[in-house]
């Protein structure tokens, strides 16, 4: 994943890209078939995102994946902000609805680690800003889903809201650290192991950097590295945080409860 940088979905026509989303059929055209359909676009578009990253999701570069011209792909997409819309609402169509008969703390944590997958699946995601979600089918049922898991228990209908928000926001600020640690491995060569025992003489050297100077950094620092390892770190972070936050909407549900 290139660093942070998000993209321009939301910026398009928002008629058009509603009317892509739900298949809302255009007048037809005269002369030949069609070569692609609007969801081969939308398929290459996926895979050149998950094989390249989103910057490589232009309207020429999706064009040459596909086998048209950049002129001809405009007659399936009117622009890639629209296109990103589409691709969002289309891997949203991934996540599968909870189990039937989980309780709300349950289907949640099922929601969010479905989510997290989905992420690492599709890092190109995180790049993506969340201001303006695609109004598409899997979109609305993710959405759906996740309201329904805290159907019921006791929240206004604004408090379900910030619920699920709240989760899928944890979700996404983990997920985004787990990659870019991932990337940071990557291009280093080096696993934090490897890098601490690089890095760790070095530092022994340095009086000023001495435990004695620094008690709790160096102590809890140590015990945490002991703890996990390098890959498992990001995932321990992401399912602590996740139960930390589920323990304070236990709390707002039973004072609703009350």
């Amino acid at each position: 994943m290139a660093g942070v940088r998000t993209q321009d979905n939301g910026g398009g026509d928002p008629r058009r890209a509603i009317e892509l989303l739900w298949g809302v059929s255009a007048p037809p055209r005269r002369g030949p078939k069609p070569k692609l359909t609007t969801a081969d676009v939308v398929q290459a578009a996926v895979a050149l995102a998950d094989a390249d990253d989103i910057e490589a999701v232009t309207i020429r570069g999706v064009a040459d994946h596909v086998g048209v011209s950049p002129m001809s792909l405009y007659t399936y997409v009117p622009g890639r902000a629209e296109l990103l819309d589409l691709m969002v609402d289309h891997v949203h169509g991934e996540l599968p609805a909870p189990e039937p008969g989980l309780g709300w703390r349950a289907a949640l944590t099922a929601i969010a680690e479905q989510l997290w997958a989905l992420f690492h699946r599709h890092p190109w995601l995180l790049q993506v800003p969340t201001g303006r979600t695609a109004l598409g089918p899997h979109s609305f049922a993710k959405y759906e889903h996740e309201l329904r898991a805290v159907e019921g228990i006791g929240l206004d209908d604004v408090e379900m809201d910030a619920v699920v928000t709240l989760v899928a926001g944890l979700v996404r600020t983990t997920a985004r650290s787990s990659l870019d640690h991932a990337r940071l491995v990557r291009a280093s060569g080096l696993t934090d192991a490897q890098w601490w025992e690089r890095a760790a003489p070095v530092l022994a050297g340095i009086p000023a950097a001495d435990a004695a100077h620094y008690p709790l950094a160096s102590r809890v620092g140590t015990a945490a590295g002991q703890a996990h390892n390098a890959a498992e770190n990001p995932a321990h972070t992401f399912r602590f945080g996740l139960a930390r936050v589920l323990d304070g909407i236990e709390v707002l549900v039973s004072e609703r409860q009350q």
